[in-house]
């Protein structure tokens, strides 16, 4: 082969990419159409906020790119008035459309990434695009039995739920709907939001899990709460499907994970900094003090509502925070002036320099650098792994579990009371790398809702702060020491919002002697 000869091979690999509109005429396309940004994400295998970067001048690459082209110049032509056809073609037949099986058309096949967001049997079509072909001719949907171009893993399918009429899943439909999630997928589906359900799930399945461990045991209160905490993990994946039927967004549970995600050793840790406050205050000012140790209830619980990623995590760099995302972010810490009086909103930290934090600290160091706190100046962001995000994603669960939660305190029910803590708290503690729940494989939940449990006893402690009271220590999720008149901060008692006494003890020195004054001792 001559070295022309090679030239003209590599040139002939080279495909050239296609030209796009000018960004305002994407979206004015778009909108001419009818079209969401979430059904165009859909079609193209991205998320909303990746169409709006598109029309607001970001330019998308590779097989998104010509995609997104083809996509646009089906807009363009459907949109385009129709020419005048000539007088002897004007009843002629006009031949069926072909069916393209390389694009998506609008509401057509999506992405693993994006089958996070959708609900019914696109997200189960969504999880293997090896899966999802295009019919030569319709075929009845598995489901409705209406005409469907499309099928899933062998099965003809409506991909757009809005198209099928099938009703709520008999026990065979499940089981299909099953098949065709698993079947060859190189990314696990997960859990996904199911139908809606017929009752309540904040109670049902927890009453009834107790009253038959109780009815097991023969009324031995310890042995059956002994039971139910034992299961406390799969019972607690149970009740997540059930609060997920009619969510609006699937889980997906085996996501990619980047390293910094993953333990570094078999006993090790991963890179994530969680920011677990463990600080006690330097100094007391004079005099004796009765210091009130809080228990904030449910710590973890409450955690649950902030915000997680719902796709698999997406790396950036640059300085940028989008609310509307979330993840993990590489920082340099600002500089912390304020620990005569207040921990540190990252925790205790020896070594100087940019570490992994999570979305709720981030965004707690943002808050606090902002105009209303002034605390600090703003972190500085070297790179992120985010993806689209919500803050709701388990509110039914929360709220279910909380339900139950206060059900039992007002019953004096310690059985489900113990029952719901295990199962919060496990569900929490084992959706990393854990050998004791295969079915959520999420490290950067477990991350970030336990950094939001640290973030939320950081602004009680702030809270009490800016109330007047001296903030003598601050621990883990849930403890909170404070000298003064606590009761008018915070409500006392056993609910999630409230706060109870743990301890009380004295500090410092009594003013009796002017030589003791401003020594302290702890008792």
């Amino acid at each position: 082969m001559s070295d022309f000869d090679a030239i003209d091979s590599l040139l002939a690999s080279l495909t050239p990419q296609p030209a796009l509109p000018e960004a305002q005429a994407r979206r004015d396309l778009r909108e001419r159409a009818g079209l969401s940004k979430a059904q165009m994400a859909r079609a193209l295998g991205v998320s909303p906020s990746t169409v709006a970067g598109w029309e607001t001048g970001r330019e998308p690459s590779g097989e998104l790119r010509a995609k997104y082209a083809y996509l646009l110049d089906g807009l363009t032509a459907k949109l385009a008035p129709p020419a005048p056809a000539p007088a002897n073609e004007a009843n002629a037949p006009r031949p069926a459309p072909e069916e393209n099986t390389t694009f998506p058309a609008p509401g057509g096949d999506v992405g693993p990434a994006q089958a996070a967001q959708l609900d019914g049997p696109v997200a189960a079509a969504g999880d293997d695009m090896d899966d999802v072909e295009a019919l030569a001719a319709p075929r009845p949907c598995v489901l409705c039995g209406q005409p469907a171009r499309h099928q899933v893993a062998g099965f003809p399918q409506h991909l757009d739920p809005a198209q099928c009429s099938a009703p709520a899943p008999t026990a065979p439909a499940k089981q299909l709907q099953h098949h065709t999630t698993k079947t060859a997928s190189t990314m696990p589906a997960g859990r996904r939001a199911q139908d809606a359900p017929t009752t309540d799930p904040s109670s049902a399945p927890i009453a009834a899990a107790v009253a038959e461990a109780l009815k097991a045991h023969e009324g031995d209160v310890d042995a059956a709460t002994a039971a139910l905490v034992k299961r406390a993990i799969p019972d607690a994946m149970a009740l997540l499907d059930d609060c997920r039927r009619g969510g609006r967004y699937a889980i997906i549970a085996h996501p990619w994970i980047p390293d910094i995600l993953r333990k570094q050793t078999a006993r090790g840790a991963d890179q994530i900094w969680e920011a677990r406050p463990r600080w006690t205050r330097p100094e007391l000012p004079p005099g004796r003090h009765e210091v009130t140790a809080l228990d904030i209830n449910g710590a973890y619980l409450s955690a649950l509502k902030t915000h997680l990623p719902l796709g698999q995590l997406e790396h950036s760099t640059g300085g940028g925070h989008d609310r509307r995302r979330a993840g993990v972010h590489l920082i340099t810490p600002p500089v912390w002036e304020h620990g005569a009086y207040l921990p540190n909103p990252i925790g205790n930290r020896d070594e100087p320099g940019p570490l992994w934090v999570t979305e709720p600290t981030l965004r707690l160091l943002l808050r606090l650098s902002g105009p209303k706190y002034a605390l600090c100046e703003p972190p500085e962001i070297h790179e992120s792994f985010t993806s689209g995000a919500t803050e709701s994603l388990l509110e039914k669960f929360r709220i279910a579990l909380k339900d139950a939660r206060d059900t039992a305190i007002a019953d004096g029910d310690e059985v489900t009371l113990e029952y719901v803590k295990a199962m919060y708290s496990k569900f929490v503690s084992t959706m990393g790398e854990s050998n004791y729940n295969r079915e959520l494989y999420r490290p950067d939940w477990m991350h970030l809702i336990r950094s939001q449990a640290f973030a939320n006893l950081w602004a009680k402690a702030l809270k009490a702060h800016d109330a007047g009271l001296t903030v003598v220590r601050v621990m883990g999720t849930d403890e909170l020491h404070v000298a003064g008149d606590w009761r008018r901060v915070f409500p006392e008692g056993r609910g999630v919002s409230e706060v109870k006494v743990k301890d009380v003890y004295s500090v410092g020195t009594a003013p009796t002697d002017p030589a003791a004054a401003g020594q302290t001792d702890e008792n």
